[in-house]
């Protein structure tokens, strides 16, 4: 059985100290625990580097900032916590999680004078699914849980509320025998899969959904700069389920994920063809230092 997670060695950043990692505790009255207000960031180091570090410090506060609050530190202390607990626990290859939350003063759906409390913890954490998954791609439930209309929740916070559904559904997707779950937007178009962005292949053109009710990923933003570096086309578009059958290839992609084929979404089955390996292997050489990734901007 895996260690639990908070019984880990090692320290972790917390409130502007080190503190010993199995310390790093709040109070089960938290508002963050009881009312979801949390962010946080899925973040990995490479080469004792951490890929994108700014981007997603900006991304943190800017869900912050969505969850009406302000973190209590500038994004360059932010930025500088995160590689000194990386350099801290003595990590080059590594996942870092800062996470944002409202404390305990007050406890009810108003808070408006909790604390702000902020951690960054480090750990090694390899591929988020079996490297060997790689060579025939994942498969996919497609679940009964949508993302939500965009004036019902803060959609493109990276917020702890958002990710319910996406427990749910991977939790079903695995009872399944499923290795992940593709999710559908309100009004039944293609989404995301619960923690990563999707891609689809056909006749030589990328098509992605427009991320206009769930996250615009940031490792979905350097891919898309990558296959345009390698003259593909890249749609952003609205795609429907149907649509799935007559696409080729089909990966994801996602800061934990990285860049990962799936072979199967439901009844619908893909090849890992050359152009996700190509960038799969792009990816990678991207992410090692010096960063030479390319990014979409609009």
């Amino acid at each position: 059985m895996a260690l639990p997670f908070d019984q880990h060695d090692g320290e972790i950043w917390y409130d502007g100290a080190f503190v010993p990692w199995k310390d790093a505790k709040l109070h089960v009255l938290s508002h963050g625990l009881h009312y979801a207000s949390a962010v946080f960031e899925g973040e990995r180091a490479y080469g004792g580097e951490i890929f994108e570090c700014e981007a997603h410090t900006n991304r943190l506060f800017a869900s912050a900032a969505a969850m009406g609050y302000a973190i209590p530190y500038s994004k360059d202390a932010v930025s500088a916590a995160k590689r000194a607990t990386l350099s801290r626990m003595g990590l080059t290859e590594a996942y870092v999680r800062p996470v944002a939350w409202r404390g305990s003063e007050m406890m009810g759906v108003s808070a408006q004078t909790n604390t702000i409390h902020l951690a960054i913890a480090v750990w090694a954490w390899p591929s988020y699914f079996d490297p060997a998954l790689r060579e025939r791609g994942l498969t996919l439930d497609i679940s009964e849980w949508r993302r939500p209309d965009p004036r019902t929740a803060p959609c493109h916070a990276k917020a702890a509320g958002l990710y319910m559904i996406c427990t749910l559904s991977k939790h079903t997707a695995e009872a399944k025998g499923c290795h992940d779950a593709l999710m559908l937007d309100y009004r039944g178009h293609v989404a995301e899969a619960t923690g990563a962005n999707v891609f689809f292949l056909k006749d030589g053109v990328l098509h992605t959904p427009t991320p206009d009710c769930f996250l615009d990923g940031i490792t979905r933003r350097t891919v898309i700069g990558l296959a345009r570096a390698r003259g593909v086309e890249v749609v952003q578009r609205t795609i429907l389920p149907e649509e799935m059958e007559g696409f080729e290839e089909c990966f994801l992609t996602g800061t934990a994920v990285e860049v990962t084929p799936v072979g199967q979404i439901g009844p619908y089955t893909f090849r890992v063809g050359d152009l996700t390996k190509a960038l799969m292997g792009d990816y990678q050489a991207a992410v090692q230092p010096p960063h030479a990734a390319l990014r979409e901007v609009a």
